[in-house]
């Protein structure tokens, strides 16, 4: 569904040499770009096809001039260009055949044709030469003038009549030679004797040897017409049926010579009509002709879709113009038109789309116009609704659809205007198969050739109109009464005299007048109307630049942004979107140019675009996204909002995706199946679709996910719930879309309108089997951008909260009190509870058993009963939406025997296995048997109580039920009043502390139940000797032995490694002096065990507590003085490999082998090697690669390894630097230690020893000031790239630290009477 539209026609004169001097021939040089015309008078004019682009309509063309010299008579008859010879062949009524060299204009003849020569075609692959002599013989020859073969192309009988080929006037319009593309076959056409007449057949050649591959038919050819398509599929040629007195038809043919399909040129009933020439262009789909007609020539263009052929552009000449096309070799759609006169024109093609902004599409077919609005049903072509039918052929059509009219404009080929107004399209349906007759406009002004045409308004035109040309005489009437030339920019007021009646197509009573006029400096190669402001549109101009029109005043500069617009390159197709910024609505200009860079205000969006069109979620003029179809035949959504806020990358990048990792990566895009597929157009709004034409003509129509995924976030804006939902359904969406794109909390406020909305309750039903606790837009559909997303409610995440079963209540609720009752809404309701997280089992067979009850009633005319399903029916829904072991459970749970067994029976489990378990049951006393039930269902905390209260006869039960369920001991002693019973429980529960280790609990458990012995060794496992003395009085124990408890306790308490408890228990309970100061001396409480030493005044005792301090104090002043020496080690290997290290980083840097330069791969394989190399590597390390392919097993190994050897420090390993500094730290002063440093301190003092009291505290002061400062030192050189020694002084470090160490509190346990001034 496309339309062939004219967008650019230049059209110049050639100045020939007199009057009489006509043009007959042309040739096209493909590397330099020129056209050769040979005339009459054997002159040869050159000229450039970019003097078409510099110069204006009508002006004269610069050309080079040439003359062939010849014998009088003799004159042209075949001509062409050799390329690898980069001349012109040039062949003579008399025979001659001249090679002339352009460059140097020299003229050589190459060769002397017997009955002179009627044609000349050189071979695609430019290696072989055909001619056709006056004699009808076939000449091939090879470049170097060599002659392969010769051959009759005729077949007359012995004797018979030879006539010479008739004089032409065109190049090979009489007789010709037609080469298939890749040059191995080509065609001819020659006469046959047959049945007493003559007659014509094709013939196809093999053109290596000459050989006759294959021939067709005899049919009444005309003149020779023979061309075979580029592609070789098929040889086009014309005749006319024996018959018939039609117009002739175009027939195809294939290369074995039958016949493949064929139309008619014109109207069945018109035989004036006939073809003079046919050519096709280099893209195989464009077939353009010259037709002779009673009083004008025209040049038609067919365009082959879905084994139909349609005519897309009729442009009529004067029949004395003598007017020939040919297609340019290397532009598709550039069409090169010359007269006999030398006026030549180029006219540039595009392909526009036949669907406009309303989804209705407009496909032209000659005098047709095919209406199918796609909205209603996607047509395939050439199917449509209806048709409207003119009195010539369509060139260009102008729809208008905007306020709740429907209006169409229309150029015919005869320069009159045609409008149409359609009803409303929700009445199209029954236009159904109807063909509609439109009149003519009513026009009194000359209104040109018109090459773009667009509404402004519904009474207003504003178009680009040609004058001067020479097939402007073959317009209407009004159009050649003019003196105007060139190009103008005109708008026409168009007004009907008829009233428009509803439901019905308006197609007569316009008329067209012209009201504004303006000369054109330069081409206008596009126009689009500007949606942002009223009665105005945008002018694109050659070169890309895009200017405003107002309405009756001109051409006005608009800028966007403070810039006016200008597309780098000339973008035949523009379009404007209408959009949303930021609440205020702005145009967007997008242009695509040739070779398929998109633009938008004149930046580039995309470089390989193929095709693109807007979407509308809102279904009104504001643009959402924008469609690309890439040249990848990949479909990308943009939102337009991306596109305004620079959020899509620019350029080619984003456009184009890496074929290996396509589905992974990216959801921004559809792979279109269909290769070479274009994009005609979308259906707005809920519809959400894109349609897309492929190459073969059908019509596809896809949803992408993103424009549906629009549309139902527009719908929940909106609060449209029931269409949301019939899009989540249509399109297979998670219906979780529905609550998490506002968030499940603003759902809620909403789910009586969502219900009341839907009004469906089996819809209702899916959506609520859909719902699961997680948010889809987060997870799901993560890779989509929500345009709403702003808008989302924010949520509290509450751990008590849960969306499935707050979701499902709210629906409950609506449904039971906004919906009458019926058995569907039952039905849903038992659906909420059985979907809700964790299912309502009990609450939902509490129902079926209320339903159950009252049909027991045996009440026929209870209403109620009417407005239920049957219980069955209920039951067997639940079923079906949940386990059915769940529900027989649950069924037992509320202890409804009978409810079990209706369960079970319909979940078509065996009556064998259920039914003497229930008997089973139903004998039981009840207490035991909800029991019994409890214990099936591990329902632990029930089960205590019924058997509690089942009496004392089961107390044996209750309490294997406790042991076995631990957790129950708190409930059990609550339940349990009896204080025997109570106090076995007690023991039980601390027997089972005793088995979990936790002998303390255990202990004071014992205590409770009285059981003594047991709460003693509780206390004596867990060590608490003050726990088991105290029970040792509570059992009343004996002097003796206590003091015998008392010193195991000692021995086991200091075995412990706790000696200061130890001594605690020697001195209070053993009376133990010396081996409690002995103890003392061990936990290094100095002051104490002097205290006690003192207290007891024993001279002995308090020798030896001095002499264990002064040795304790020998040991640590060689201590300090050995660490002190290891700081400095320590430190001095850091300073020398931080500086080592620093010094390679240098070199590295220097020889610009820096990671940053190398490539990733290169980078990544550098940095793991470097990161794992000291300065005093000597060899060097294997790749990552090595290391790669080890085991798991290896990798354990190797970390134990390491851990085992965390505390050693290697030297020239990667972690040595580290490693020293973590040494470094780790060697600080403990707490504990400071603490007994100090204690030990004044126990010197106080014994007399003050000079050991000196020297043991500045040992240790030197100590931890080198431990300090070095680790100081140690921090900043990490964070510096250059160690200089004055800077990182470690006598500077330590003085510093010396100094403000006095009133740190790292430093307190230092005695202020020893620190030095």
């Amino acid at each position: 569904m496309k339309n062939l539209k004219l967008y650019s026609e230049v059209s110049q004169n050639i100045q020939v040499h007199s009057t009489e001097e006509v043009v007959q021939f042309a040739a096209y040089d493909i590397d330099q770009s020129r056209l050769f015309f040979a005339s009459s008078a054997n002159f040869v004019y050159a000229l450039q096809l970019s003097s078409f682009q510099n110069g204006r309509a009508g002006s004269a063309l610069p050309v080079e001039v040439c003359s062939i010299d010849m014998e009088p008579g003799d004159f042209i008859t075949a001509f062409d260009y050799l390329a690898e010879k980069e001349s012109l062949l040039i062949g003579t009524s008399h025979g001659l055949l001249l090679l002339h060299n352009v460059e140097s204009d020299v003229t050589e003849l190459v060769g002397n044709i017997e009955g002179g020569v009627k044609c000349i075609s050189p071979s695609p692959t430019g290696d072989l030469l055909g001619l056709i002599t006056g004699l009808g013989q076939l000449l091939v020859m090879t470049y170097d003038w060599v002659l392969m073969y010769e051959r009759a192309l005729g077949e007359v009988p012995e004797g018979g009549y030879v006539r010479e080929a008739e004089n032409v006037s065109v190049n090979c319009g009489g007789i010709s030679i037609s080469w298939r593309g890749d040059g191995k076959y080509f065609a001819t056409m020659g006469e046959v004797y047959e049945s007493g007449c003559m007659s014509k057949k094709i013939k196809i050649w093999e053109s290596d040897s000459g050989a006759l591959q294959s021939s067709s038919e005899t049919k009444e050819f005309t003149q020779g017409i023979l061309e075979w398509m580029p592609s070789g599929a098929k040889i086009a040629a014309v005749y006319k049926r024996k018959s018939d007195d039609s117009s002739p038809s175009i027939a195809f043919f294939e290369r074995n010579g039958l016949e493949r399909s064929s139309f008619r040129i014109g109207e069945p009933e018109d035989a004036t009509e006939s073809c003079e020439t046919l050519k096709w262009n280099s893209a195989s789909d464009l077939l353009a002709g010259v037709v002779s007609c009673k009083t004008y020539d025209t040049i038609r263009v067919w365009f082959f879709s879905n084994n139909h052929w349609y005519l897309k552009q009729e442009i009529r000449y004067p029949r004395e113009a003598g007017v020939t096309v040919m297609w340019d070799p290397t532009k598709p759609l550039q069409l090169i038109c010359w007269t006999l006169s030398g006026q030549v024109s180029v006219r540039n093609f595009m392909w526009v789309t036949a669907v406009m902004e309303d989804s209705t599409a407009f496909v032209i077919d000659n005098s047709k116009i095919l209406v199918t609005p796609l909205s209603l049903s996607l047509m395939p072509p050439p199917m449509y609704l209806f048709s409207l039918s003119f009195s010539s052929a369509v060139r260009d059509i102008a729809y208008y659809s905007r306020n709740s009219k429907n209006c169409l404009a229309v150029f015919l080929s005869d320069g009159n205007l045609s409008f149409v107004e359609f009803p409303a399209p929700n009445t199209w349906e029954d236009l159904e198969g109807k063909d509609f007759i439109v009149e003519l406009s009513d026009c009194k002004t000359a209104l040109g050739s018109f090459v773009h045409l667009l509404w402004l308004d519904a009474h207003s035109l504003l178009c680009v109109s040609a004058y001067g040309s020479s097939h402007n005489k073959c317009l209407s009437s009004g159009a050649y009464e003019t003196e105007l030339h060139g190009s103008y920019l005109q708008e026409v007021e168009v007004v009907c005299h008829e009233d428009h009646v509803p439901d019905q197509v308006t197609c007569s009573g316009y008329k067209a007048s012209l009201t504004f006029q303006t000369l054109l400096e330069s081409p206008v190669l596009a126009l689009a109307w500007n949606p942002s402001k009223r009665d105005s549109a945008f002018v694109e101009f050659e070169g890309g630049k895009v200017l405003g029109y107002a309405s009756r005043s001109g051409i006005v500069e608009t800028r966007i942004s403070d810039d006016s617009v200008c597309f780098p390159s000339t973008c035949p197709w523009v379009r404007v979107a209408q959009v949303d910024a930021s609440g205020v609505h702005k145009p967007l200009i997008c242009g695509l140019d040739d070779m398929g860079r998109l633009y938008i205000n004149g930046k580039n969006l995309c470089n390989n675009c193929s095709s693109f069109s807007f979407y509308s979620e809102l279904a009104n003029e504001v643009v959402t996204h924008l469609i690309i179809l890439t040249k990848q035949d990949f479909l990308f959504i943009v939102d337009t909002k991306d596109v305004l806020q620079g959020d899509v990358a620019l350029g080619n990048v984003y456009f184009v995706v890496d074929g290996r990792r396509r589905d992974e990566e990216n959801m921004s895009y559809v792979n279109i199946w269909e290769r070479g597929a274009k994009v005609i157009g979308v259906l707005n709004g809920d519809e959400a679709a894109v349609i897309l034409q492929t190459v073969r003509g059908n019509l596809e129509c896809i949803y992408p996910r993103k424009l549906v995924l629009s549309s139902i976030t527009n719908a929940l804006a909106q609060q449209r719930f029931k269409d949301a939902l019939n899009l989540v359904r249509r399109h297979r969406i998670d219906f979780n879309v529905i609550v998490d794109l506002y968030g499940w909390q603003a759902f809620l406020q909403s789910a009586v309108e969502f219900v009341e909305q839907v009004n469906n309750l089996n819809h209702v039903t899916e959506f609520v089997c859909a719902m699961k606790n997680e948010d889809v837009t987060e997870t799901l559909y993560k890779k989509f951008s929500f345009s709403k997303n702003g808008d989302k409610v924010c949520q509290v995440k509450d751990r008590c909260s849960n969306k499935v079963s707050s979701v499902l209540q709210a629906i409950r609720k609506a449904l039971e009190e906004h919906i009458p009752e019926s058995p569907s809404r039952e039905l849903c309701i038992l659906t909420t509870l059985a979907r809700s997280d964790p299912p309502a089992i009990e609450e939902s067979l509490l129902r079926i058993k209320s339903v159950r009850e009252m049909e027991l009633l045996n009440s026929s005319d209870d209403i109620r009963k009417k407005s239920c399903p049957s219980a069955e029916e209920a039951l067997k829904h639940l079923l079906w939406l949940l386990d059915s072991d769940a529900v027989f459970e649950a069924a037992l749970g509320l202890y409804d025997l009978n409810l079990a067994a209706i369960v079970a029976l319909n979940s078509q489990r065996d009556p064998k296995e259920f039914l003497p378990y229930l008997q089973e049951l139903e004998k039981m006393p009840e207490s035991l048997m909800h029991f019994k039930i409890d214990i099936k269902l591990q329902r632990f905390d029930s089960a205590l109580r019924n058997i509690v209260s089942a009496g004392d006869g089961y107390f044996p039960d209750c309490m294997n039920l406790i042991k076995k369920n631990p957790q129950l001991f708190p409930l059990g002693l609550q339940l349990i009043t009896d204080p025997g019973k109570k106090q076995a429980v007690l023991e039980a529960w601390a027997d089972h502390l005793i088995d979990e280790k936790r002998f303390e609990d255990a202990a004071t458990t014992y205590l409770c139940c009285c059981k003594l012995e047991k709460a003693s060794k509780a206390y004596r496992e867990c060590g608490d000797w003050s726990g088991v003395l105290r029970v040792g009085a509570l059992m009343k124990l004996g002097k003796d032995e206590i003091l015998k408890l008392a010193y195991e306790l000692c021995e086991e308490v200091n075995a412990l490694g706790k000696p200061a408890e130890a001594a605690k228990i020697a001195l209070e309970y053993c009376r133990d002096i010396s081996g409690g100061i002995s103890l003392l001396i061990n936990a290094r409480e100095w002051e104490e065990a002097l205290r006690v030493a003192f207290l007891h005044t024993a001279d002995d005792r308090i020798s030896v507590v001095k002499s264990s301090a002064l040795e304790c104090a020998s040991g640590l002043v060689s201590e300090f003085k050995e660490s002190i020496e290891k700081v400095g080690k320590y430190l001095t290997r850091y300073l020398a490999v931080r500086q080592r290290r620093l010094l390679l980083a240098a070199k590295l840097k220097s020889e610009e082998r820096s990671v940053v330069d190398l490539d990733d791969d290169t980078a990544s394989e550098a940095s793991s090697n470097l990161s794992g190399m000291s300065a005093y590597t000597l060899g060097t390390r294997r790749g990552s690669a090595a290391s790669a392919s080890s085991s798991t097993a290896t990798s354990r190994a190797r970390d134990l390894r390491r851990q085992r050897k965390s505390g050693k420090i290697r030297a020239g390993s990667a972690g040595e630097e580290m490693a020293l500094v973590d040494h470094l730290k780790g060697m600080r002063m403990t707490e504990g230690g400071k603490r007994e440093l100090k204690s030990l301190l004044i126990c010197l003092v106080t014994v007399g020893e003050v000079e050991s009291a000196q020297k043991l505290q500045q040992t240790a002061e030197n100590f931890q000031v080198s431990q300090v400062a070095a680790v100081e030192l140690a921090h900043d050189t990490l964070s510096s790239e250059n160690v200089d020694e004055e800077i990182y002084c470690f006598e500077r470090y330590a003085q510093k630290t010396r100094s403000t160490a006095r009133d740190a509190d790292d430093f307190s346990w230092m005695l202020k009477v020893f620190i030095s001034p």
